[in-house]
């Protein structure tokens, strides 16, 4: 393993912000699950995720676009975690933090309507492995039981083949399509879904890559 990686592995056991979890661990009770907002955050704002973060680019710039909201990114790759939670750290941000697991293990974390929204943020859309493409049903019934009535959540993807895939996902569960586009940044639309680029996301725009978003809820 290269050293600066392992650099970073051992720093990241020193960031308050990033809760980590052996396998065995997640066969306990998390301390605060269902309690995130008054025993880590310190105040009642809404509380959203972000799943497959990667280095935490999306949760770093919406937690400093909402300081009044509360931000969470999921992702199993503690070398890709160690930005955003260097990030946190050196700017000091108070509404942000990381979970380094599957999102398998989400219900894991989060109690039943604990959570206000989700991002879905350039996924694996694991081609000829439904179950596993984070807007599966599978990882749908998840999401419903954690988030609130009115929970949004938002995909963003490079990958028109999955956005046609959430799309039917969407249909065939009767659930409420908000809004979509397979060409966003050619869309007439002007608000925070345009706003956070992921270093990958600049990059496909560069060469001419379409960005394909929707969101939804369940009600």
């Amino acid at each position: 393993m290269p050293k600066k990686k392992l650099v970073h592995f051992k720093e990241n056991l020193t960031f308050p912000h990033l809760f980590q979890f052996r396998h065995s661990d997640l066969q306990k009770e998390f301390a605060i699950r269902g309690n995130w907002n008054k025993q880590f955050f310190y105040n009642q704002n809404p509380l959203v995720l972000e799943l497959g973060c990667g280095k935490g680019e999306y949760t770093i710039g919406l937690a400093k676009a909402y300081p009044e909201t509360n931000f969470i990114g999921i992702d199993v790759k503690g070398a890709r975690l160690w930005r955003g939670c260097k990030t946190i750290a050196e700017e000091n941000l108070g509404n942000a933090a990381f979970i380094r697991s599957q999102v398998d293990h989400i219900e894991k974390f989060f109690d039943m309507n604990e959570v206000s929204g989700i991002w879905i943020t350039f996924p694996d859309p694991q081609p000829g492995k439904e179950r596993k493409r984070l807007t599966s049903p599978q990882f749908l019934e998840r999401y419903k039981r954690i988030l609130k009535n009115n929970g949004i959540i938002h995909l963003k993807t490079d990958n028109l083949a999955f956005f046609e895939y959430t799309l039917g996902v969407i249909a065939d569960s009767n659930l409420k399509l908000h809004w979509s586009t397979d060409d966003l940044y050619n869309s007439g639309t002007a608000d925070d879904i345009m706003m956070i680029r992921t270093y990958y996301e600049s990059m496909w725009l560069g060469i001419g890559k379409k960005i394909c978003y929707l969101r939804f809820s369940f009600h």
